[in-house]
């Protein structure tokens, strides 16, 4: 497997990972307004320009991604195929956030899916499950030692 941060040729598939993934995964949890605002989220240029996303690969296949925001201290898409859970696909993607992150704090909004995900890489809950224009989360935060 191989973790790289994404040129600008690879986002739109990166987006369209996410998005299939989201339509998988995430949906069952949110309204048609949180899957609306998603959709409309991951299509905002200005937004999509303040990330930096790497992308792991296996076989020359793109199956995670990860993108982050503020420095590498928020977590604002973290993403993989099914088909590819459980195969410490997200671990590799979180370290790498890990040695990018420029202070000693990574925070996240976790969508219900995953927030077992976090727990088990680390993060804990910063605050109770918040609702914004239909998108449910959860505030959690992760400190490296």
């Amino acid at each position: 497997m191989e973790i790289k941060k994404l040129a600008k040729d690879d986002i739109l598939m990166a987006l369209d990972l996410v998005l299939n993934v989201f339509m998988e995964y995430e949906v069952p949890d949110y309204s048609q307004q949180g899957i609306e605002t998603f959709q409309k989220c991951i299509k905002d240029d200005q937004w999509l320009k303040s990330l930096e996303i790497f992308g792991a690969y296996m076989n020359n296949s793109l199956v995670g991604v990860i993108a982050t925001r503020n420095n590498g201290n928020h977590i604002a898409l973290f993403f993989v195929k099914g088909n590819y859970h459980r195969q410490g696909i997200g671990r590799r993607l979180f370290d790498r956030v890990i040695e990018n992150c420029t202070n000693n704090t990574i925070t996240v909004n976790s969508s219900p899916y995953a927030i077992k995900i976090y727990r088990h890489l680390g993060f804990v809950e910063t605050q109770t499950e918040q609702l914004t224009d239909g998108i449910r989360y959860t505030p959690m935060s992760f400190t490296k030692i």
